[in-house]
């Protein structure tokens, strides 16, 4: 055993003699290397005389990147030790200097996920007052291998830069196909006299309770769930009702043409209305069987058939409420048809006595009448025609004071 620790010593002794007889050399005379002449000095100090001239002469290499330039560390490697050994008498020769960037495989990797930026969909919010969209953003990506490659090969080549391979990614959503999925489907408007105040705030409250729903694919609408009751405490007035064939008094008079103009657009969206019921008086505003009498029993209900969501808005202004049914267009047109069957007379006047003459309530004829939905396709055909409803109006009795001397005349041609 200490026969062989005595022969490995002996070779190490042997190899270090060797490696440091390698730079107790001189430099051959007249010798120069990369513009720095070496002749005649000892190999170690013309290896750091050339590195050293080498060095203020590197290429500087910059990563450009989408948040800003990185200079990353490179190292540097050259044949000036052979040189300097193996240079003959009065040679000029230039010494080759490599680039290396080391960790180049896990600086491109962490450039690539600090470069990465999600793409961004495009964005809607909805309200009472309509819609407002956000537009979409592209996302980008860093080619990791096509940008390894890139660094290395401009590395050897010398040169001072390269920049990522960026890639760019598509979001799913833009503002173009939400525009596509909110259009108008359907809008539809009744007039009422705005000097009735009570009964005008009444038609705005629902409106603005019902302005900004949205309902989603399949979702059933309540009338009643989104105005809430009509009681004072929820915000309504007394205004006129029709209530057992007669108009009277009741809080929430009016909110009947709200419903009636809403269920009228929902209607012409091709929304499926199930549970309306008519007055039990034709209202002016809208064709027979057309109203949807609403009350703490009655409510009007609609559903949404499509595989999209559909935006209802509402405004009330200047003696008009409207509604509008945005969602998109499955290529269908909607529209409604109303047919009267038949009208029925009113009784005889009742003619009363009065300080003057005056309409107390004007007489109207009862109808009994149908309505009707028609579906029309893309070309103009009629598809379908579906009847929605078959009612009865009563008529109304007509009341009338005159002057006494008015009222005996006409009582008189009343007697056969």
């Amino acid at each position: 055993m200490k026969r062989i620790f005595a022969c490995i010593s002996a070779l190490l002794l042997m190899g270090s003699a060797l490696f440091f007889a390698g730079w107790t050399g001189r430099v051959k005379g007249g010798v120069v290397i990369s513009g720095v002449a070496v002749g005649g000095m000892p190999y170690r100090e013309a290896v750091s005389a050339v590195r050293e001239q080498l060095a203020k002469e590197r290429i500087p290499f910059t990563v450009h990147t989408p948040f800003g330039d990185t200079m990353p560390e490179i190292g540097y490697t050259d044949n000036v030790p052979a040189l300097v050994r193996g240079a003959k008498n009065g040679e000029r020769l230039t010494a080759c200097v490599r680039r290396e960037w080391v960790d180049a495989e896990e600086e491109i990797a962490r450039l690539a996920e600090r470069a990465f930026r999600a793409p961004q969909d495009a964005a809607l919010s909805f309200s009472r007052f309509g819609f407002t969209y956000t537009k979409e953003r592209a996302g980008a990506y860093c080619d990791y291998a096509a940008s390894l490659r890139a660094a290395l090969s401009a590395l050897k080549a010398g040169q001072e830069e390269v920049s990522l391979v960026m890639r760019s990614s598509q979001p799913a959503v833009t503002q173009k196909a939400l525009h596509a999925r909110t259009q108008k489907l359907a809008a539809f408007a009744t007039r009422f006299d705005a000097s009735k105040r009570e009964r005008t705030h009444n038609i705005a409250l629902a409106c603005e309770r019902i302005a900004g729903s949205v309902l989603a694919p399949g979702e059933l609408f309540s009338f009643n769930a989104a105005v809430g009751a009509r009681t004072a405490e929820n915000g309504f007035l007394e205004a006129p009702v029709i209530s057992g064939g007669e108009y009277v008094q009741g809080v929430g008079g009016g909110v009947c043409q709200a419903s009636t103009t809403l269920m009228n657009a929902a209607l012409r969206a091709g929304l499926t209305v199930t549970e309306s019921r008519p007055h039990s008086l034709a209202v002016g505003y809208v064709p027979p069987s057309l109203d949807a009498m609403v009350s703490k029993w009655s409510d009007l209900k609609f559903c949404n058939p499509y595989p999209f969501p559909v935006y209802l808005t509402g405004r009330c202004a200047g003696g008009e409420i409207c509604f509008e049914v945005y969602g998109k267009p499955n290529g269908m047109r909607y529209e409604t048809a109303s047919r009267i069957l038949l009208r029925i007379p009113p009784p005889e006047a009742e003619i009363r006595e009065g300080e003057e003459d005056k309409t107390v309530r004007a007489e109207k004829e009862g109808l009994e009448s149908e309505s009707y939905l028609l579906v029309y396709n893309a070309d103009g055909a009629l598809v379908q025609k579906k009847r929605l409803r078959r009612d009865r109006y009563a008529p109304v009795q007509g009341i009338y004071e005159r002057k006494f001397t008015n009222f005996l005349t006409q009582s008189r041609d009343k007697i056969p």
